[in-house]
């Protein structure tokens, strides 16, 4: 499994001969001004929730790819009903895909449309390979619903939100990644923007002194599993 982070929440997921995007909002972050969005695979694209800074580059990659769309009901509906290929999925569910089984899990947070309406409810996705198993905890807060997920998934990556603000901070991570019983995390949500910026140093020693392996990848790059 390679995965590769493309700036705030965005990334590229190749798995048994797969391209997974999740959340793609690339071409509206200056940080990503290198990241060409019409060079980019696609054979899903999975979603968390609707706010803008998660979809922005949707259409014009799902037009392209004709990827399908993953995500809660009312956004694959919505996603849907413009003539794109959807998947709908809610809370505690799970389909098998021809790279490996996704299931939608809690995440706290809220979710829109940039229009305004109505979105969902937000979540996370838990992807287990045929090899290597991880969790995309979406942008939320800390939740004790993720202890659950270590009762159905041994995990082999965590990627979880640590920007602050409007998610978890490094902090409560930490926590996470105990709840969800893993100790190597790929940080996600941070730097985009004043509100989420962080101490890459000051971040990655906290969750060491834990016993744990946070990687801060540069926009671009990837690591694979």
């Amino acid at each position: 499994m390679k995965i590769t982070f493309y700036g705030h929440a965005s990334l590229g997921i190749e798995v048994s001969g797969k391209h997974i995007l999740v959340d793609p909002f690339i071409s509206g972050n200056p940080k990503a001004a290198h990241i060409d969005i019409n060079l980019l695979q696609a054979d899903y694209i999975l979603l968390t929730h609707a706010h803008q800074d998660h979809i922005l580059d949707v259409e014009a990659i799902a037009k392209r790819t004709n990827a399908l769309i993953v995500s809660n009901w009312e956004i694959a509906t919505y996603f849907s009903n413009k003539g794109f290929k959807s998947h709908p999925m809610n809370h505690g569910g799970s389909w098998k895909f021809d790279f490996g089984s996704v299931k939608f899990v809690h995440a706290v947070h809220s979710s829109s449309f940039p229009d305004g309406s109505y979105g969902g409810n937000p979540g996370g996705f838990v992807i287990e390979g045929e090899h290597k198993n991880i969790y995309i905890s979406g942008d939320t807060s800390l939740t004790m619903d993720m202890k659950l997920i270590p009762m159905r998934t041994k995990l082999d990556l965590a990627i979880l939100s640590i920007g602050n603000n409007f998610t978890m901070d490094v902090e409560d991570a930490i926590i996470a990644a105990n709840f969800v019983e893993c100790d190597k995390i790929l940080g996600v949500h941070f730097d985009t923007f004043g509100f989420i910026e962080i101490n890459h140093e000051e971040a990655i020693k906290k969750f060491f002194n834990k016993g744990k392996d946070l990687m801060l990848l540069e926009i671009g790059n990837f690591i694979e599993l």
